[in-house]
């Protein structure tokens, strides 16, 4: 249980890193928290959170990978170097992939919501 205890205790570190310091994954945030705000506010269905909390994990959880990356090619070399860029630019992309996704989602699940309301 210790060694578990242990594990955990780094990983809300690092979740407590990136909240502090990265700005795209408190962006990332605050559009969770206003989506579930919107959530609860239009009393979507259970099939409709589980939606929506999966591909927020998925954006968010590749927002976390793709700072971590940047950090490791950071330690590698802090110069311009095109690997490294090709490395960070592909990673940016797989985030920036789930965020499109996400609110295709999002507008696929709010839409008929807001639509109601004129």
């Amino acid at each position: 249980m210790n060694r578990f205890l242990r594990s955990l205790s780094f990983a809300l570190n690092g979740l407590l890193y990136i909240i502090r310091h990265e700005r795209n994954f408190q962006i990332h945030l605050g559009a969770f928290i206003s989506v579930c705000l919107a959530g609860f506010f239009f009393g979507i269905t259970s099939s409709e959170w589980i939606v929506i909390l999966l591909i927020s994990a998925l954006v968010m959880g590749l927002e976390a990978i793709n700072t971590a990356i940047e950090h490791i090619c950071d330690l590698y070399s802090t110069e311009t170097h095109a690997g490294i860029k090709k490395i960070k630019d592909i990673s940016a992309g797989a985030v920036l992939i789930s965020a499109i996704f996400a609110v295709c989602i999002g507008v696929a699940v709010f839409l008929p919501y807001v639509m109601k309301l004129f």
